[in-house]
């Protein structure tokens, strides 16, 4: 069987070329990542498997849960998906949408986690200098984990900083050990 990315990629760009012309795209990603958590829950995804399940009926599941932010648009994409058997697939969906959108629009979400608290000045200093280096709006987002010990890690797109404590002893590791 296809890897789900790329199962997702043709729906995703479809919908992306869609929405941009529409001008639609927030609207869509509160659609898109509405049924991506639906397709997320326990019960959904063997609901998904269950192939005695009827395609409309699934269908319908995902359109009624979705309530007030599921459009016109994004019924017939969930009916077309249900039809195809491809609901498996909606958050791949989901997150290349985003990724399309992200370039469209100029921006990036960053992440920073950290083994201590980032405080507003030096995430407003990473900010910048992402932005100078990406060319690019920039998001924050900040998380901690104090397993890294020390430092912290950049991720944005594909990129990866990896200054943690942590890191640089895996990497010092892997250097002795070759």
């Amino acid at each position: 069987m296809a890897e789900k990315s790329t199962v997702a990629r043709p729906y995703a760009v479809a919908v992306f070329q869609m929405a941009n012309a529409s001008k639609q795209l927030k609207e869509w990603s509160a659609v898109l990542q509405t049924v991506a958590l639906i397709a997320e829950d326990a019960d959904i995804q063997t609901i998904i498997s269950n192939t005695s399940v009827k395609k409309e009926q699934l269908a319908q599941v995902f359109i009624d849960v979705a309530g007030e932010v599921m459009t016109e648009q994004g019924s017939n994409l969930i009916k077309l998906l249900a039809e195809n058997r491809r609901l498996n697939v909606i958050a791949e969906i989901a997150e290349q949408f985003e990724t399309l959108k992200a370039e469209a629009e100029k921006t990036v979400e960053a992440e920073i986690i950290s083994a201590q608290e980032v405080s507003a000045a030096q995430q407003s200093m990473i900010t910048e200098k992402l932005k100078a280096r990406l060319g690019c709006e920039v998001s924050l987002k900040c998380s901690v984990d104090e397993s890294l010990m020390g430092g912290a890690i950049i991720k944005a797109g594909d990129m990866v900083i990896d200054g943690s404590v942590i890191g640089q002893l895996n990497k010092l590791s892997v250097e002795l050990a070759g």
